[in-house]
């Protein structure tokens, strides 16, 4: 305008110098090759959306799309501020994705995981060849969060499931001791007057951890906009996950003594809200004590530099 130009100049490694902000026509290219990449891993995307509805443990990931959306859709102005900026290391992650959803056969377990995780890679990949990394490191959170969605591969459980067996049967001991219940553990092995109660990988709590990890993100973002505070709740929700599970395997034990069959069966599949009702409630208590340990910290801060 009044003669003269302004030269945008594209740099695939870089952001466009001097680009004005992104509008909402330039997202369309974004969406379009979205949806494709959805055709391209649909028979994924479909077992896996099957397993939220089959598989118990996993109930969890019908949820993480939705705040997904939530969390772009509450973002929006700022990714509309962006300017758009290709990116070519995008397509390598597009080609990595790619080839993690073609390499073994998809029966197997690993591969299974492996393909899904090409599905998230394929996307962040995506996100980064055609907008670049201003509107990647806006995204990077609700990104991430996708990985709630995937069940972790089967080497994962099998790792750590027996460690948490044996911490979560030794905080039952502890806890029933407290309640002046009599009993001997034996490995993963509770032994009352009663009965005998084996802590088998069902009851680990490895599985609820997934489904809690996911609530305190939920939690976090929701209640809680301070980037940080998301880190703080994710780290505390792993001990509190821990303890409720010990509670719940105390609780069954304590139903045992008054009738056996109490132990198992329904009564014992109910006591798994107590997981999450006491470790929900320990949520808000630590959230709260959180907040109220740095708003503490920046009053004295304020004071010693006033002083």
């Amino acid at each position: 305008m009044n003669g003269r130009a302004t030269l945008y100049v594209r740099n695939l490694s870089g952001p466009v110098e001097g680009a004005p902000p992104s509008t909402s026509a330039s997202w369309l290219p974004l969406l379009w090759f979205g949806g494709l990449l959805g055709l391209s891993y649909a028979f994924v995307l479909a077992r896996l959306g099957h397993q939220w509805f089959t598989d118990d443990d996993m109930s969890h990931g019908m949820f993480v799309p939705p705040l997904v959306a939530y969390i772009v859709w509450q973002r929006w102005g700022t990714l509309r501020s962006l300017p758009s900026a290709a990116n070519a290391w995008g397509l390598l992650l597009m080609i990595a994705g790619g080839v993690m959803l073609c390499i073994g056969p998809p029966s197997l377990p690993t591969f299974v995981f492996m393909s899904r995780v090409g599905f998230v890679l394929s996307l962040i990949g995506l996100v980064l060849f055609l907008r670049g990394f201003a509107t990647l490191r806006e995204l990077a959170y609700p990104l991430l969060l996708l990985l709630f969605m995937i069940p972790p591969p089967g080497f994962v459980f099998q790792k750590l499931t027996l460690p948490l067996q044996f911490v979560a049967s030794m905080l039952s001991e502890q806890l029933l001791g407290l309640l002046g219940y009599s009993v001997l553990r034996e490995g993963n092995v509770l032994h009352l007057p009663n009965q005998t109660l084996n802590v088998v990988e069902a009851c680990s709590g490895l599985r609820s951890l997934l489904s809690l990890s996911f609530l305190a993100q939920a939690y976090a973002f929701l209640f809680d906009r301070r980037p940080w505070m998301r880190v703080a709740l994710g780290i505390a929700i792993v001990p509190i996950a821990v303890a409720a599970n010990a509670c719940r395997i105390a609780l069954s034990a304590m139903a045992g003594q008054v009738n056996p069959d109490w132990a198992h069966g329904l009564f014992h599949a109910m006591t798994a809200w107590v997981v999450f009702v006491f470790s929900f409630v320990f949520l808000l208590l630590t959230h709260q004590l959180i907040s109220r340990a740095y708003t503490l910290f920046e009053k004295n801060k304020v004071t010693r530099d006033v002083s």
